[in-house]
């Protein structure tokens, strides 16, 4: 009765220990881009902390960035749980590298995995450089995972030639039925169930997982047209807070642009902490040159270098090889972004102070004589006259000339109090001034 008793509790307790097995399940599918490298190493760190059994990779994919899926390979090779990809349908280009990082790969009937050459946005193939570090990586990746090297490095190279298989004309693509005989699949299953059945983890708890709000919206920031959006906003806040401090709406929203595109660039690993060190540290030379140090000197030149420099530098990321078409894609953003912030800030300061918005703000109109006040008249008899600013002029305030008082606007840029003026022209009732 004893022993009964015994053997009845191990079996409460291997059927308890078998309950608690967990196996995460997540779908790599659609475009490889740098925003699916964070959903994979969030999928992966959960699934340590929970001491899962496995990760279910379920893969179908036409390929995308290799720097994404460089990082998607680095994060499932360093993962301390069993990794499977699961090729259902396709894992084409940057999807045969992910699959060939995980220890198990399971291919679905009609699925296919292979064609990994390099190529550009026109699907032209890469200089030959790509090429060679494209098929180290596919290699050592296969090897790593006890997979045969030289059918990996076929899969980038036309001229790898698999007898029986491949010639030296196309590139490698493997059929589940090839992948299975060569060694590149373990097995081919259809249904999650069976994949489970194969794995010993019948009775596994299912933990599914997708990619957060947070992921796509980071994603989404990074793309060219929002992240050249960003700078732009960026440029033109820091432009208006610069010349008329107090961190008014247009100083917010700078800082703002400048957080959401930095910020998302370092969560993707495509900018890093130096880049948003040497931006600050252009901002603080910018803030010297304007405010401390007369003159433009090396000082303005220097923070602008920082400033553009270390926005380009985190619109692409510096690996083995350098990536022509990153950096190609780059240089268009920022000349788009430098020229689109240059011309509006140009008609800002052309045009904004003459429209009827900015009117309101400026105190152009006098109500009365009395106090020293001037009422709107023909102010040509003071160009060129100077004086003192004796309010903050934000750009409009009031300054004192020849001991009269004149209610004025800046040329754009912000005077303090008790500061030297000098009458620069008159626009009809409104008068404009610059610091001496």
């Amino acid at each position: 009765m004893k022993y009964k008793s015994l053997l009845i509790s191990i079996f409460i307790s291997l059927s308890l220990f078998a309950q608690t097995k967990s196996v995460f399940y997540a779908h790599i599918e659609g475009e490889i881009d740098l925003g699916k490298a964070p959903f994979v190493r969030r999928v992966i760190a959960e699934a340590t902390e929970a001491n899962a059994s496995a990760i279910i990779f379920e893969i179908n994919t036409f390929g995308g960035r290799v720097d994404a899926a460089t990082q998607i390979k680095d994060a499932i090779l360093e993962s301390k749980v069993p990794t499977v990809a699961f090729v259902n349908k396709r894992a084409v280009s940057a999807g045969a590298l992910i699959s060939l990082a995980c220890k198990t790969i399971i291919m679905a009937p009609g699925s296919i995995i292979g064609a990994s050459t390099v190529v550009d946005e026109q699907g032209k193939k890469q200089s030959e450089k790509y090429q060679s570090y494209m098929r180290s990586e596919m290699r050592s990746t296969a090897e790593k995972n006890g997979r045969r090297g030289d059918i990996a490095e076929a899969m980038v190279d036309e001229r790898v030639v698999i007898p029986g298989i491949d010639d030296s004309t196309k590139l490698l693509s493997l059929t589940y039925q090839e992948a299975q005989s060569l060694g590149i699949c373990d097995t081919v299953f259809s249904t999650r169930q069976d994949i489970l059945d194969y794995l010993s983890l019948s009775n596994a708890t299912i933990i599914e997982r997708n990619s957060s709000w947070a992921e796509r919206l980071v994603a989404f920031l990074n793309t060219p047209f929002v992240s050249s959006l960003l700078i732009i906003i960026g440029l033109i806040g820091l432009y208006s807070e610069l010349k008329a401090p107090g961190l008014g709406f247009p100083g917010v929203a700078g800082v703002f642009a400048f957080a959401l595109f930095f910020g998302s660039s370092y969560i993707l690993q495509v900018a890093s902490s130096l880049n948003i060190i040497l931006f600050i540290v252009g901002l603080i030379l910018l803030i010297l040159e304007i405010f401390f140090i007369p003159g433009f000197g090396v000082t303005g030149i220097a923070g602008i270098a920082l400033v553009i420099g270390s926005i380009f530098f985190s619109l692409f990321k510096i690996g083995p090889v350098f990536d022509h078409h990153a950096f190609q894609i780059a240089v268009m953003q920022m000349a788009a972004a430098l020229i689109v912030s240059v011309g509006s800030i140009s008609l800002l300061v052309k045009y904004l102070p003459k429209s009827d918005r900015f009117l309101k703000l400026a105190l152009h109109d006098q109500v009365s004589a009395s106090g020293g006040f001037i009422a709107s008249s023909d102010f040509s008899e003071i160009i060129g006259k100077s004086g003192e600013s004796i309010t903050a002029l934000r750009p409009a305030g009031k300054v004192m000339v020849e001991d009269k008082i004149y209610d004025v606007v800046t040329d754009g840029r912000f005077v303090e109090k008790n500061k030297p003026i000098k009458v620069i022209s008159t626009d009809k009732n409104r008068i404009i001034v610059s610091e001496e």
